[in-house]
């Protein structure tokens, strides 16, 4: 393993790890992020950027954060995900291609219509009181 993959797995910790770096999945309902409802931006736990607004995460029930849209149109790329027997679309970061999770067409049909379904994991949490100015 190079030294930077080494240190990346050091710095994440083996879940993330294996979460954005080789795409796994953490189990539903192991992150605090599926019930957190604080006002703030969920970012890239890999290179920091911003990802996800909190005013479009909502309680999709299935165990993982879910959001309606991402914070901005180039904040994610999505890529056609063919393993496992199905055919999803795979969310990874637009900086570094970090695996966040997948998108599914069945969010709240009032907003996007779209739920993406994020590793917790995959994701730090800045509060919007933590911005400063």
């Amino acid at each position: 393993m190079s030294q930077d993959k080494t240190n990346l797995r050091e710095r994440l910790g083996a879940l993330a790890y294996q979460v954005t770096q080789e795409k796994a999945t953490e189990r539903p309902f192991s992150s605090d992020f599926a019930e957190r409802w604080s006002d703030g931006v969920y970012r890239c736990v890999v290179c920091d950027t911003a990802l996800f607004d909190s005013h479009h995460q909502f309680n999709a029930g299935c165990g993982w954060p879910s959001f309606d849209a991402p914070m901005a149109v180039d904040a994610v790329s999505e890529q056609r995900d063919v393993s496992h027997g199905m055919i999803r679309t795979e969310v990874v970061c637009h900086n570094c291609g970090a695996h966040l999770g997948h998108v599914f067409p069945d969010g709240p049909p009032q907003t996007t219509g779209l739920r993406y379904c994020i590793n917790g994991v995959a994701l730090k949490f800045l509060a919007n009181k933590d911005m400063g100015d």
